[in-house]
């Protein structure tokens, strides 16, 4: 039984307040201060990279092992591509939305100026009563647009808003909770990492129990667009864990109520040994952890390899169903996780 006891009440709230916190890659500030407020809460020092991203730092009990974690803040998101005669908006995806799980999706516009601007993604000529083909129609960016709520018919109308070419547009995410404890909500892949991490280190802050190494907590924020996994780690760190939702499906060993162990993915074999130690770990511990295969996913941790990293690196997280739509977890994975976290920063 794991020693220390996570708050699943916190860990949700966090996740939910964090969720509702936008961060579409490249427009990631709001979140990244949200988590430093919050690691400030509890005494722990971090700073931001000069990317933007998050590192924080604990000295802990020894020196001659020194470790990293890392969960990625930035989500999916879109940007403005142009600016149709209509006034509505064309939009470039920020890496991995699929595009019919965003159609009817609310968004807010943020401009270069800081003003907000509320609409909607829909189908172009999108009128069952008008457009025969609307049902049949491929929905993809070039069929999508913005149907801002503003009073705006013309290019023109629509700059004078303020609203330009580059700026960012967050889709909703939909957070809710139900008794039976599933989680449901737009990117959980990867705030409920994140939340996990945070669940972790108040358990230690709580018990007061430092980690057994000299440890650095990596939030990065462009994992989403492949460049996230390097940013600000030292060098001599000898492991990195990654912490990233689990697959969920149709061939798949893990689900929602699991916290998984990914032994290989779409760059190949995460470290044996590494991933031996928390499977070990997670035994002694009575957390289940599935191992699992991931044949379309990658991860900050193929990132930091390919940028040189020389650390041994495995990764795990909570089952996600649905992943890149609206997703979809359960409490008993986001505890299992944070619990092994937990265990993983004191294990000498």
């Amino acid at each position: 039984m794991p020693r220390f006891d996570i708050s699943t009440d916190y860990l949700v709230r966090f996740l939910q307040d964090l969720i509702n916190t936008p961060s579409p890659t490249g427009d990631t500030d709001w979140a990244v201060s949200f988590v430093q407020a919050e690691l400030e809460s509890f005494g722990i020092h971090s700073v931001k990279t000069t990317k933007g991203a998050l590192i924080a730092y604990f000295e802990g009990l020894r020196n001659d092992r020194p470790r990293a974690m890392s969960a990625h803040l930035d989500t999916l998101g879109a940007m403005v591509s142009e600016i149709k005669p209509s006034g509505r908006l064309k939009l470039t995806a920020l890496n991995g939305v699929m595009w019919p799980t965003v159609e009817s999706e609310s968004v807010t516009v943020n401009t270069r100026r800081g003003d907000h601007f509320r609409g909607s993604i829909v189908l172009q000529n999108g009128s069952v009563h008008v457009n025969k083909d609307a049902k049949t129609t491929e929905r993809n960016a070039d069929t999508l647009e913005v149907r801002l709520d503003e009073r705006t018919r013309s290019a023109e109308e629509t700059r004078l808003l303020g609203i330009d070419v580059g700026d960012f547009v967050a889709f909703d995410p939909r957070f809710e909770t139900g008794p039976a404890g599933f989680v449901r909500s737009r990117f959980l892949d990867d705030k409920a990492c994140v939340a996990c991490i945070l669940a972790a280190l108040k358990a230690l802050h709580d018990a007061g129990v430092s980690p057994a190494q000299r440890s650095h907590v990596l939030f990065s924020n462009y994992e989403e667009v492949g460049h996230g996994g390097a940013d600000g780690l030292p060098e001599d760190i000898v492991e990195l864990l990654i912490l990233d939702m689990a697959c969920v499906g149709e061939g798949q060993n893990g689900d929602e109520f699991h916290c998984s162990v990914c032994t290989k993915d779409s760059g190949g074999p995460y470290s044996r040994d590494f991933t031996e130690r928390l499977r070990s770990l997670a035994d002694r511990n009575g957390i289940e952890l599935r191992p699992d295969v991931y044949r379309h996913y990658g991860s900050d941790g193929t990132m930091y390899w390919q940028a040189g990293g020389k650390a041994q690196v495995a990764l795990i997280g909570p089952g996600v169903d649905t992943s890149h739509g609206y997703e979809r977890t359960h409490v008993d994975a986001l505890r299992d996780t944070a619990a092994l976290i937990a265990e993983y920063l004191i294990e000498d």
